[in-house]
């Protein structure tokens, strides 16, 4: 399977924290971008963070800048999105990819998708 998965989604209050895994096969982790994104019912994909391969560089959305940190574990093909200061805002589906060129602020840029797992915070 090419498709990274998900896993550590839940509900949890407002001003809470909880840490997103994403496990990637190895072919779709080396040498990719991996990047985290989430959907609200209704509304477009939307880009969270993005963690570059060759040099770990990372990158934020405004809306979780501060709050958010991607982290990856190439040993384990896992990358990891850790969320604290939750707003309800923040509920939705998010999503894992692996990807290559294109600005990795967009979901164009990436070719292997996960199902999903859902985070609703809780006012």
């Amino acid at each position: 399977q090419v498709h990274p998965v998900e896993s550590g989604g839940g509900l949890v209050q407002a001003g809470g924290s909880l840490r997103l895994s994403c496990a990637a096969s190895g072919r779709t982790f080396r040498g990719y971008t991996m990047g985290w994104f989430r959907q609200a019912p209704g509304k477009e994909r939307e880009f969270v963070a993005a963690i570059r391969w060759n040099d770990d560089s990372t990158y934020y959305a405004d809306s979780v800048k501060g709050r958010f940190t991607i982290s990856r574990d190439n040993a384990k093909s896992t990358v990891y999105l850790q969320m604290s200061s939750l707003e309800p805002e923040d509920t939705a589906v998010y999503l894992c990819a692996s990807g290559y060129g294109g600005p990795m602020n967009t979901p164009g840029a990436y070719v292997y998708w996960g199902q999903g797992t859902q985070v609703t915070v809780s006012s």
